[in-house]
């Protein structure tokens, strides 16, 4: 079972992923985020509600549940439909830290086991790339993914931050210069550790 994030895990994805309005769609495949990159368009209606009903107003829940599962073009033609809800910073750190990071670390276990035997700066870097992209296998699009799962156990660090970096040609050209940085970042957090 992994420990609490690195500080400089934590650090990684809060600079990454920042605060985030429902009005503001973040693009790609994203759906309505709220928070600290907490994507609606892959929540299901009780995680939300589970996470946020302690901070948003009953209406506020109720109009974002409507968008749950909504995704990419979809998603960005509903955005502005939320100018109005506002999620405060504070709201957003209490639910990134008490939510969503143990969540992505129950889910990076799962992808990847052995992960917990990593030293932890290289533990936090493959949850925030589970945060990011979510844990799925299949597909061309995770060959990476799938390199890392078979990289972890045998504590290969070099392999997969190589692994790491190597996704970056699903957004080279793309407009998406962020998850190239990111990438780049998780990838030299795990290498910190060799």
């Amino acid at each position: 079972m992994l420990g609490p994030i690195s500080d400089k895990a934590r650090d990684l994805i809060l600079h990454f992923e920042d605060l985030d309005q429902p009005g503001e769609w973040p693009g790609g495949q994203s759906g309505i985020t709220i928070g600290i990159g907490y994507d609606l368009g892959f929540v299901t209606p009780e995680q939300f509600r589970a996470d946020w009903s302690d901070c948003l107003s009953d209406g506020d829940c109720d109009a974002l549940a409507g968008v749950i599962g909504v995704s990419g073009d979809k998603a960005k033609a509903r955005a502005a439909s939320f100018n109005a809800i506002r999620i405060k910073r504070a709201d957003a750190e209490k639910v990134f830290m008490e939510r969503s990071v143990p969540h992505a670390q129950r889910e990076t276990e799962a992808a990847f086991p052995g992960v917990d035997k990593l030293p932890a700066d290289a533990q936090g870097a493959l949850v925030s790339l589970i945060y990011n992209r979510g844990s799925k296998m299949d597909g061309d699009s995770r060959r990476e993914m799938r390199a890392i799962r078979d990289a972890v156990p045998k504590g290969d660090l070099k392999e997969i931050a190589n692994q790491i970096r190597s996704m970056k040609r699903l957004w080279e050209g793309k407009g998406l210069g962020g998850l190239l940085k990111r990438r780049d970042a998780e990838a030299d957090l795990v290498e910190s550790c060799i």
